[in-house]
């Protein structure tokens, strides 16, 4: 039982529809409708008696109940009660025809209850409406609109009523005045035709299966003669749509001798419309219905026809449709069935009006007519069987064509052309080579218009790749013609982009082949003499799976050379690779971490590679033809030197010394020295061959050496004539760099026997050079042949003869550098150099030692300050001194780290005091830190293994402790923090632990906050405590030096500092004056003062 409150509930929502507020008005509906879900006939009850009592209610309103109930009838059909349903039925019908205007909104819905009652209770549903349409009274119009939704809805119960309807409303057709009225009886005859056509299509399942076609034919062509002879004239466009789209479905079952007698007229006058109609989905539509209905009766007049429909139908595909606007996409649709029904009756003729427009001038043109070609493949295969020759021939031009849209629909007909044989035709190669090529296609720099539909090439490419994949993937019957046709796309480099979609088809592919059994992987070289050898696809695949930073196609690379290459035999793929490879991991090497990241990580893997072949024939075709594809390679540099690696890497495993001779004498008459990114690469190759062949490299650079090739003009037969003076530099870059790498690579055992005879005596003869790049090539290389001698074990035994003369060269390279600002890393790299060579025997004397602190301190400190504006334009000026910087400290390191004394010490602050002092602010600064860094690098390297005197700590705590008060904050800073340094240093030699923290001199940690202020009472107190610390830590015998040595404090240049050392000194002698006392000369106490209080301005 329902509830007893569910009335007055559903009452009161009802009244509450006279709200103006559509959300509240749209809240009712769904409250109603929530309702009617749990108790639907009651609900459906309510509304019929809140309708009935409440006849003047405005139709807005009316309308949101009739609605609810549509919904609740709708959602329970199948449970509801007959009574219930015939009182829906009384009442929609009553709504529907109370008002005898047509009032859409509300008879709409009216209509709608009708007809969702009508599901399964059809009789009753024509029983009501029936009574109102009567003969020779023109009915209402929703009571047309009702049997047309009715047909459409409950095909099998409707189409019984149809014959008597027909026989009623035909003599009305001529009574309707209105252009409404006419438009509705097209409607209604439109949705009769379509039905009776599915009812017949279906008659093993309908209730009647005598019904035939034959039965409406008379009725129909009744119809159809109003239609066609007068309300196809009718000045309404509206209309005459209507009547067009029913004239489409009446044509079916119109008698075929009367429809074969009208079509000489009807054709015509439909293609007629296509001029006086903008939106011509329906006049399509039609048209389509027209010519398949023509078809069924065998129609001869279509063959007079066809000419005209061809020229009115492919103007309309020629026409982009809007994606926007969806009826031009229908339309386009419809369109297309029409050329597949006129492909599948008159193939020839259709061909001959097609195949010529691909040699349009117009874009549009050559778009559509591809779209109506791809359209006839799919649509109509067996027509098309014995014209495939003539179609391929006539795709010549297209493939041509740089058009994106074009080539957008070229990619779409070779798809079709794939799934239905096309491409195992002669001819069908140039189709596959087409769909590569836009695979392979460069991203398009320019992004499209937000509101442009022109295709980008990425957009091209895209549908390219997806396209290719899915023939490989999904077109069974493409597997013997892409097998093994697409190896030869591997190799060109113009197909590059192209290698990953190439390379996941050809794994889909073999792994297909290999399923089939027996040796399938095996490529057949007999059958294809195009195909690229295994060593080229190796050689190939190696680069682009492993010579890039970023390369997607890395696996699937290397699993399209374990499945499908032959020039391994299968146990050595599994040794290498696996067999399969995994998608993570294509090789032992890549699962071990040899293959990183960067992409000069590969070696492991092709030596591992090679070791496992074990042939040196193929080895030495292999090496053959990475040299033979480096020239592919121009323009992609990371690629070509990573090949250059591999070539390296191949020729060291390469047995015949006289191949590697042979190959190496190539390389070098053939590399592209202007090409400065080249010479790495050489370089790489000559040094990673050398583990190997030393002996043959240093040969072959000594005979480049003493080529033709550095001078200004050879003879007539050389291989290189008339190069420049700049070309000959760039040749002399890429040899020095060579002999670096060589030195860098070769067997320690064997390098220090050769590094001066072979190496240092053929490269130091361009030690005079004033080109840049030469003397950046020559200190890299020097650098790297100095790690190479100290990495050797027996290093420590060996004499370096020429270490004076090359930190002598590095120093005149550093002093040819401009003093007043810094552009190139030559100082940062010849001092990067210097640490390395000071670190091999022999030691250098005194006067080398200075010379080379001094020009490094003044290449650096002399620099003018850095303008933080100088690095706006992005030259890299601050990044370089910094890093220039560094390199000088890690020099003065090494230097000090060979003399880790006080002795030392004080040498290496003899040098560095000058500068702790200068005039200029930025040198004090750069002093200063340089000071701090090298202080806490000695304490933190000191190993005092014996109590020993640091005689010099007075000398240098003076050199630091006035510039506490520096005007540079920054170097106040760091004056406290060598004057830390020091005090501690001095600890370790008094005994005490490296990790022993002594409490006064942490205590000079908390004072540095005390500096930042540039106040001078601030400043000076500050002094003040930091010179009791230093009173309190320093041994007495060294307070004499520390006093004597501030006193030239007193003289310097900062006045602040000047002014520090006199409260400085002050505060010594109250702290330790009594220790002074007995050193001091009663008669001339001040002696030691007089000089510097001469200069001192007060």
């Amino acid at each position: 039982l329902s509830p007893p409150y569910l009335p007055r509930l559903a009452t009161t929502l009802m009244d509450a529809t006279t709200d103006k507020e559509p959300l509240v008005q749209e809240q009712i509906y769904n409250a109603l409708c929530y309702l009617g879900e749990a108790e639907p006939e009651e609900i459906l009850h309510c509304c019929d008696e809140y309708l009935r009592q409440h006849d003047k209610l405005a139709y807005p309103h009316r309308v949101i109940i009739l609605k609810a109930m549509e919904t609740v009838v709708k959602n329970n059909i199948s449970s509801l009660d007959k009574s219930t349903a015939k009182v829906v039925i009384l009442l929609a019908s009553s709504e529907m025809t109370k008002s005898k205007e047509v009032v859409w909104e509300w008879q709409q819905a009216a209509s709608n209850v009708l007809v969702a009652v009508g599901q399964r209770f059809i009789n009753k549903v024509m029983e009501e409406v029936l009574t109102k349409f009567q003969p020779g009274i023109l009915p209402h119009y929703f009571v047309m609109q009702t049997f047309a939704n009715l047909a459409v809805s409950n095909v099998f119960g409707m189409v019984p009523f149809l014959n008597s309807i027909l026989g009623t409303m035909l003599p009305m057709l001529g009574m309707a005045k209105q252009d409404h009225m006419k438009s509705v009886f097209c409607y209604a005859l439109q949705h009769f035709s379509e039905s009776i056509q599915e009812y017949v299509a279906n008659l093993d399942q309908a209730p009647d299966p005598t019904v035939r076609k034959d039965t409406f034919c008379n009725e129909i062509f009744s119809a159809y003669e109003v239609l066609f002879n007068s309300w196809l004239q009718h000045r309404e466009p509206k209309l005459r749509l209507a009547v067009v789209e029913a004239l489409g479905a009446m044509s079916y079952l119109m008698p075929g001798e009367k429809l074969e007698e009208q079509l000489p007229k009807l054709i015509p006058a439909v293609l007629s419309l296509y001029k006086k109609h903008t939106e011509t989905f329906y006049i399509s539509k039609s048209l389509c219905q027209i010519l398949e209905a023509s078809v069924d009766i065998g129609s001869r007049s279509l063959d007079v026809q066809l000419d005209a429909l061809l020229g009115t139908l492919h103007p309309q595909i020629c026409t982009p449709a809007d994606p926007a606007v969806p009826l031009t996409v229908k339309n386009h649709t419809e369109v297309l069935r029409c050329f597949t029904v006129l492909a599948c009756s008159f193939p020839d003729r259709v061909l001959t009006f097609l195949l010529p427009k691909l040699e349009s001038s117009s874009e549009k043109t050559r778009v559509g007519t591809l779209l109506i070609m791809r359209q006839i493949i799919n649509s109509a295969p067996s027509q098309m069987e014995i014209k495939k020759p003539s179609i391929l021939s006539s795709m010549k031009l297209p493939l041509q064509d740089s058009n994106n849209k074009v080539r957008r629909a070229v990619v779409q007909v070779i798809s079709a052309m794939a799934h239905h044989g096309y491409l195992e035709q002669p001819g069908g190669e140039a189709m596959l080579e087409f769909l590569v090529r836009q695979c392979a296609l460069p991203s398009d720099p320019q992004k499209p218009l937000p509101d442009g539909d022109d295709p980008t090439s990425d957009s091209v490419r895209s549908i390219s790749v997806n396209t290719l994949l899915l023939l490989s993937t999904t077109v069974d019957r493409m597997n013997n013609v892409l097998w093994p046709y697409l190896l030869e796309f591997i190799t060109p480099v113009q197909f590059t982009n192209a290698l990953t979609p190439i390379c996941k088809s050809l794994m889909h592919l073999s792994v297909k082949k290999r399923e089939e059994g027996g040796n399938a992987s095996l490529i057949p070289y007999d059958l294809n003499g195009n195909l690229p050898s295994p060593h080229a696809l190796t050689t190939r695949l190696l680069v682009r799976g492993l010579g890039t930073e970023c390369c997607p196609s890395l696996g699937d690379d290397m699993r399209a050379m374990g499945h499908g290459g032959n020039g391994l035999n299968p146990t050595d793929r599994a040794q290498m690779w696996g067999n399969p490879p995994t998608r993570g991991g294509a090789a032992p090497a890549l699962q071990h971490g040899a293959v990183g990241p960067h992409p000069w990580s590969c070696p492991r893997l092709l030596q591992e590679t090679l070791a496992a072949v074990s042939d040196n024939a193929w080895i030495c075709h292999f090496v053959t033809e990475m040299c033979r594809q480096l020239n592919g390679y121009n323009g992609f540099p990371t690629e070509k030197n990573f090949l250059y690696k591999c070539i390296g890497t191949t020729l060291g495993a390469c047995v015949s010394k006289e191949l590697v001779q042979k190959q190496l004498q190539e390389l070098l008459e053939t590399a592209r020295y202007n090409e400065e990114a080249e010479w790495e690469g050489l370089a790489s190759c000559f040094g990673i061959c050398a583990i190997n062949h030393l002996e043959e490299t240093l040969a072959k650079l000594e005979d480049f050496v003493r080529s033709d090739v550095f001078k200004k003009s050879v003879g007539l037969f050389s291989i290189f004539k008339d190069r420049s003076d700049h070309e000959v530099e760039k040749i002399k870059s890429a040899l020095i760099l060579c002999y670096g790498f060589v030195a860098s690579h070769a067997p320690r055992e064997l390098l220090l026997s050769r590094v001066e005879a072979d190496i240092l005596r053929n490269i130091s003869q361009y030690f005079s050079t004033k080109d840049l790049t030469l003397k950046l090539c020559l200190i890299r290389s020097i650098a790297m042949i100095s790690r190479a001698v100290r990495g050797s074990t027996k290093c420590t035994d060996f004499i370096l003869g020429r270490k004076a003369e090359l930190v002598a060269q590095m120093v005149e390279f550093i002093k040819a550098e401009p003093l007043d600002s810094m552009r190139t890393p030559v100082r940062q790299w010849a001092m990067v150099t210097c640490t390395h060579l000071v670190l091999l025997e022999p030691q250098l004397n005194d006067p080398d030692r200075t010379e080379l602190m001094d020009a490094c301190l003044a290449g650096v400190l002399a620099l003018p300050p850095l303008d933080p504006q100088w690095d706006h334009d992005g030259d890299g000026s601050d990044e370089l001194f910094a890093d220039t910087f560094g390199a000088l400290q890690e020099l003065l390191k090494t230097l000090l780290q060979r003399s880790l004394t006080p002795h030392g010490l004080q040498d290496m602050f003899a040098h560095l005091g000058p500068w702790i002092k200068s005039s200029r602010q930025q040198e004090r600064q750069r002093a200063v830190e340089l000071s701090a860094t090298l202080l806490h690098f000695y304490l933190g390297r000191l190993n005092v293994s014996t109590v020993v005197p640091f005689y010099n700590l007075g000398v240098l705590i003076a050199l630091f402790s006035p510039r506490c008060s520096d005007s540079v904050g920054s170097v106040r800073q760091r004056a406290v923090d060598c004057v830390y340094s020091l005090l501690y240093i001095q600890l370790c030699y008094e005994g005490f632990a490296r990790d022993h923290r002594d409490e006064m001199v942490e205590g000079l940690k908390a004072l540095k906050k005390g500096l930042e202020e540039p106040d001078f009472t601030v400043l000076f107190r500050t002094c003040t405590n930091i010179a009791m610390v230093i009173g309190k830590r320093v041994p007495p015998d060294q307070l004499m030096s520390l006093l004597l040595a501030m006193f030239e404090g007193l003289a310097d240049p900062d006045k602040n500092c000047s002014r520090a050392a006199t409260v400085m000194i002050n505060a010594l002698l109250k702290e330790r004056g009594a220790v002074l006392q007995d050193k001091v000369r009663p008669s001339r106490p001040w002696d030691g003062l007089e000089g510097s209080l001469e200069i001192i301005e007060l």
